[in-house]
């Protein structure tokens, strides 16, 4: 059961790892105002990203237009990505 549970959590993190390099490649390209958005890539990554960076927006608002919400975002996934691999320690005694 130990070991389900580690797996899990194993999971976890490489999903957040995966989230991570998306959420990087969608501040890169905020970066070219003249991308299409239109184009079925760029909405997906988008649909998949904003829904969590508008969350740090609604909290951190623009300063001098700049929108340092990505950057608590990122801290975000890097604190709950720790906090996972410390608890997988837990199943995982010798894991290293």
């Amino acid at each position: 059961m130990a070991s389900l549970i580690g797996d899990l959590i194993g999971v976890l993190i490489q999903t957040l790892s995966i989230y991570t390099v998306i959420l990087l490649v969608r501040v890169l390209l905020s970066w070219f105002p003249n991308l299409d958005w239109g184009n079925p890539l760029l909405s997906t990554v988008s649909a998949i990203t904003d829904p969590y960076l508008n969350a740090f927006r609604g909290l951190i608002p623009p300063l001098g237009g700049l929108d340092l919400s990505a950057i608590v975002a990122f801290l975000a996934l890097q604190l709950l990505q720790s906090l996972l691999e410390q608890s997988r320690t837990l199943f995982y005694p010798s894991f290293l």
